[in-house]
């Protein structure tokens, strides 16, 4: 049986094709900085999660944007 590739960092984890890593955080304001890394991104996006939960995606192409409830891409 094949395994996919799963190897540990210095600062996250190679998982398969993606290459996750922590960027930054700051602990007095409670927000974290998380990068993911790919073939194909190499300049990666970051994942930006507030300390209450909120997650803001960025790539080179700027912020990711979610559809709106009831939009066209609700199921």
């Amino acid at each position: 049986m094949n395994f996919m590739h799963y190897k540990k960092t210095k600062y996250g984890f190679e998982w398969g094709a993606a290459d996750v890593m922590r960027y930054c955080s700051d602990e007095k304001e409670g927000w974290v900085i998380l990068g993911i890394e790919t073939p194909k991104h190499k300049d990666g996006v970051q994942i930006y999660v507030t300390k209450t939960g909120k997650v803001r995606i960025y790539s080179d192409d700027g912020e990711w944007i979610a559809p709106k409830a009831g939009g066209r891409n609700e199921r």
